[in-house]
């Protein structure tokens, strides 16, 4: 029997997924401890359920995802929101240099992913499906781009990225505080803990809850929208040069440009608080969505390839952060907690970044410039870069 779901029962359902995620990560400490989102849980549970059902014969699932790309592009339009260039032109030349260092990765973990799955003899596309896709991009990049890498013919690489994203999740935020410790004592760069009344970011710890205005909720959302309208005319322009790019791009160049627009001309306010909030919201349901709809059954055959793509890209990432992002961010404690967090958001999300860095400074002291750079870089920038080398990447090997 196969169920099938319209557009309104999808979403509905992948509300219920999303519920679900957020009780057991509530409940068991270790989906806390190493920030596996709540739409990931709750999908995983959904398609492990799914796969029984299906190999039983029992039931399939049939579903209309019309929502879940209207739901991508608003969640990479308000990711274009936030490109703020004269943020970062304030954070001066550490922002670049980690910034360049955070590229230099991204088209790494590509090379590696794309020359092991050409030793197996598998489509390159499948490749990215485990490099940066997954890695720095995580699994909205992942729920973006594996569609795509079907189409061209890379059967399974949406459920490859799915997983390997969420391998990257738990093994960023394992490798990320054993390095950063290693390399604070290591170097002798242990500082004695801060004795005021402060975060480990050196931010005051006083409530900065700020309230939120009904009304801006709609300006942001005719904002996001307006953006998103806009930028399926870039995206034609772009389709026009015979290249292939994901459907989303359009929407994020023009929210970016709204953006330094109101920056630099102060003619209007962009509400990036209020962005902010739907922009998470939109990704935990797409997030939902997309992890409802992995065909586990794809995996069997790639289990052995996957297993051998990820050790080289966990390999990479420790060996990269050790040598070359404390290195060139200059080989002080700052640079050992960066290190630390790179780990984190180079094979997960910021927020595991976050909680990297966290555990360091806990432990040996603030490191006030380690938590501006890294959020700057991770939660603004990193997007665009990746999405361009990806792109690059996808066209030259699809």
């Amino acid at each position: 029997m196969t169920l099938q779901l319209d557009m309104i029962q999808t979403i509905a359902l992948a509300v219920v997924v999303l519920f679900l995620g957020q009780t057991l990560r509530k409940r068991i400490s270790f989906l806390e401890k190493y920030c596996i989102p709540a739409p990931v849980i709750g999908g995983l549970i959904f398609a492990c359920l799914a796969l029984v059902l299906k190999q039983t014969g029992i039931m399939s699932f049939e579903m209309d995802t019309t929502l879940q790309k209207v739901l991508m592009t608003a969640f990479f339009t308000t990711v274009g929101f936030t490109a703020s260039f004269r943020l970062l032109k304030k954070g001066g030349i550490q922002v670049f240099i980690f910034l360049g260092l955070a590229v230099v990765l991204v088209v790494l973990q590509n090379i590696v992913g794309v020359s092991l799955a050409k030793v197996f003899n598998l489509n390159p596309l499948i490749g990215l499906a485990t490099g940066s896709v997954p890695m720095t991009g995580g699994h909205g990049t992942s729920g973006a781009f594996a569609p795509i890498f079907e189409k061209a013919g890379a059967a399974g690489a949406t459920t490859v990225a799915m997983a390997a994203a969420t391998f990257g999740l738990i093994m960023g935020s394992m490798i990320g505080g054993p390095l950063g410790k290693r390399l604070i004592e290591k170097n002798g760069l242990t500082q004695k803990k801060a004795q005021h009344t402060s975060t480990s970011n050196g931010v005051s710890a006083e409530d900065t809850t700020k309230a939120l205005n009904g009304n801006h909720f709609a300006t942001a959302a005719s904002q996001i929208i307006l953006a998103m309208g806009l930028g399926t005319i870039i995206s034609l322009i772009l389709q026009s040069t015979g290249l292939t790019f994901p459907p989303y791009i359009g929407g994020m160049f023009a929210a970016a440009i709204m953006r330094n627009l109101s920056d630099s001309t102060g003619s209007f306010k962009v509400c990036m608080d209020e962005i902010d909030i739907l922009g998470n919201t939109a990704l935990s349901l797409f997030l939902s969505m997309a992890l409802m709809g992995l065909k586990l059954w794809e995996l069997a055959e790639l289990a052995i390839p996957m297993i051998v793509m990820l050790v080289a890209q966990t390999a990479l990432m420790g060996l990269f952060a050790y040598f070359i992002t404390f290195n060139l961010m200059g080989k002080d404690y700052e640079a050992a907690v960066l290190a630390s967090g790179h780990c984190g958001f180079g094979m997960g999300a910021t927020p595991n970044a976050i909680a990297n860095m966290e555990t360091i400074s806990g432990k040996f002291g603030p490191a006030p410039a380690a938590f501006f750079i890294l959020p700057l870089v991770g939660s603004l920038f990193i997007d665009f870069f990746n999405a361009g080398v990806i792109t690059t990447f996808m066209n030259f090997f699809k």
